[in-house]
């Protein structure tokens, strides 16, 4: 089995973004793209140069294959990609937006992916990784699903793998909130590295202050809790630093759908190349700043040179 530095998995779907501005029902013409926070993150790790596998199911259709063949493209490892006979690959629609968040509707239930069970997993391909990456998502989109990540989550904590969560909050594809805060809270406390937003964190903890919320994980043996803040950078703590470490400045935000995955991106590949934790954040601060300016979910992920040039000309080295 192919080793790999990071493995995650998830759901994958085809994205039609509006090719102009308007309600989604009055455009007429679209452009396919990859949508899934899972794949964004094995793509921005794949162009920074890591070893990085994405596992999942996909329908065998035409959204299925165009998936496959993407991730190929982006130098993505696919051997746990599992086709689908029976179940379709799912889809979305997404607006085009002159300023703020674009309106995105999903055609996911049923979907090759929400019917993942613990009877798919292959252990050899996951260990073969040395770091596993997971969101909330898959936690949601079924019973099944939620099991198998379940199970992914335990085995590669038995074989001493380190583990970095996303909660990713999709409070719409839960039945109840309380629900979502329990599941997801249940994976994060065997992390070792959370990285919520400041919202979704308040969500899932009760408390507004940043270093409120990452204490609230550190007491449950998380290693690193990361929170990110917007325009104004991230908060970051351990059981014995913590600092705040400043945003790149954005002259205009295009799209901010895969922010929060470049973010990701950046934090795990700096900690799995030994930069300290300042410096590993620093790197999602620029690469979620860079997600913002383009349209698609991760046209803006860099590749290595182009992170460190960037890096470099925005000079940003202060803590707050």
């Amino acid at each position: 089995m192919k080793k790999l530095d990071v493995v995650t998995f998830g759901e994958a779907m085809a994205m039609f973004m509006a090719n102009h501005p308007g309600s989604l029902h009055e455009v007429n013409q679209f452009t396919r793209e990859l949508a899934g926070a899972e794949t964004n993150v094995a793509i921005g790790l794949a162009r920074l140069g890591l070893g990085s596998g994405w596992a999942s199911k996909v329908g065998n259709d035409a959204f299925g294959k165009f998936i496959i063949n993407r991730l190929q493209n982006e130098n993505v490892n696919i051997d746990h990609v599992l086709l689908d006979n029976t179940h379709p690959t799912g889809f979305q629609l997404k607006s085009m937006v002159l300023e703020g968040d674009p309106e995105v509707q999903y055609f996911r239930i049923g979907s090759a992916a929400s019917h993942l069970t613990v009877e798919d997993f292959n252990e050899e391909y996951f260990t073969a990784a040395k770091h596993l990456h997971m969101t909330g998502i898959p936690l949601a989109i079924s019973t099944s699903a939620r099991a198998f990540a379940k199970h992914v989550l335990t085995t590669m904590k038995k074989n001493g793998r380190k583990v970095s969560l996303d909660p990713n909050l999709r409070p719409t594809l839960w039945a109840s909130q309380e629900e979502m805060v329990k599941e997801i809270n249940e994976v994060a406390f065997q992390a070792d590295y959370v990285l919520p937003g400041l919202a979704e964190g308040e969500i899932l903890t009760g408390f507004k202050n940043p270093s409120d919320i990452a204490s609230f994980y550190l007491d449950k043996g998380v290693e690193l809790v990361v929170i990110k803040l917007g325009p104004a950078g991230a908060f970051y703590k351990t059981a014995t630093e913590e600092g705040t470490v400043l945003g790149f400045p954005v002259e205009k935000v295009v799209d901010t759908v895969g922010a929060g995955d470049g973010f990701a991106v950046g934090v795990i590949s700096g900690l799995l190349e030994g930069l300290s934790i300042h410096d590993s954040v620093m790197r999602g601060n620029a690469i979620g700043s860079l997600a913002v300016q383009s349209p698609g979910d991760n046209d803006g992920y860099p590749t290595k040179e182009q992170l460190e040039k960037y890096i470099e000309e925005n000079n940003l080295q202060g803590v707050n």
